[in-house]
């Protein structure tokens, strides 16, 4: 089955404000930003990968790293044996709604992930714009993390 790209917007539109209670927030324990984005990509189509290095949620304390952590979602979206999700990294140009941005604040770190939730038709930090959750925004421009030293853009599709 395909990524829905506007099933994970819609959702992203619909939560980025609140939080769903099928889902624990994990704001006051290190951010709830990765959460956020694997909540919605599940909404977009991604089928949950439930083995013990898989990508998954069932409670609090029973999820997948990949589930919430920025790198850890990156390192199971990008290696080969995923089941069900990919990321493939790509040109600031190429990114579309639906993908997924992840920023570097620290040299060697990477400690944000957001979604696009509209891009311009030529795509640059001005006009794609992201939802996100810890500090919460929808529409933001992803130009406005001034504090960001990197960002990486991860096309998301399924395996």
């Amino acid at each position: 089955m395909p990524y829905n790209r506007e099933a994970a917007v819609r959702y992203a539109h619909e939560w980025v404000y609140r939080r769903n209670p099928k889902y624990y927030d994990f704001s006051q324990i290190g951010g709830d930003c990765t959460n956020f984005i694997s909540q919605a990509l599940f909404a977009g189509g991604i089928p949950m990968d439930k083995k013990p290095d898989g990508w998954y949620y069932r409670s609090p304390d029973d999820r997948a790293p990949a589930w919430s952590s920025v790198s850890k979602l990156y390192e199971y979206g990008t290696r080969k044996k995923s089941n069900g999700m990919t990321l493939t990294e790509i040109p600031p140009a190429e990114i579309q709604i639906g993908d997924v941005i992840q920023l570097s604040f620290r040299q060697g770190e990477w400690g944000h992930s957001l979604l696009v939730v509209r891009a311009g038709d030529s795509p640059d930090e001005s006009n794609v714009l992201i939802a996100a959750h810890s500090n919460d925004n929808d529409f933001r421009p992803l130009g406005s993390y001034v504090r960001a030293i990197a960002h990486r853009a991860l096309r998301v599709g399924t395996a």
